[in-house]
């Protein structure tokens, strides 16, 4: 069947696993979508949600499925003003002492004409240099550093 992309609608419980497994067989391009307040708090959610689903799994293979399956991470949420911007990019790159490692490379900076009713702003830099660039390479991407 070789598929190009999998993609996962929103996951909310033990499908969680599936759509790691599915990630984890060298379809690059795969995408998901979950809900969290932020990029860590997403990991959290995964770890909860694979073990629901899956009970007496050893965190720590949890936890490098996680790591192994997600590249990026995208950040979405809707504001005070009922707005919905893209707070943050951040960059999976791996396991250190039983933790996934997180690497953010842009984050939603307010501006100072931001009101209580209207927000603004936008995605900054945070100067962190995105480290696991291989597959970018692979598929022609130049990056500008």
């Amino acid at each position: 069947m070789r598929p190009e992309r999998i993609v996962v609608g929103e996951v909310r419980g033990g499908e969680a696993l599936d759509m790691l497994q599915a990630m984890n067989t060298g379809h690059d391009g795969s995408l998901s979508t979950g809900h969290a307040n932020s990029t860590e708090d997403m990991l959290s959610r995964l770890e909860t949600m694979v073990l629901t689903g899956s009970e007496g799994l050893p965190l720590e293979a949890i936890r490098q499925q996680i790591s192994s399956a997600l590249d990026i991470i995208i950040h979405l949420s809707r504001l005070r003003d009922h707005s919905r911007k893209t707070l943050a990019i951040t960059e999976v790159i791996g396991m250190k002492d039983g933790k996934i490692q997180l690497n953010p490379l842009y984050e939603f900076v307010e501006d100072k004409s931001s009101t209580l009713e209207k927000v603004s702003g936008s995605l900054k830099r945070t100067g962190n240099v995105m480290e696991n660039t291989y597959k970018l390479h692979l598929s022609g991407c130049k990056l500008k550093i």
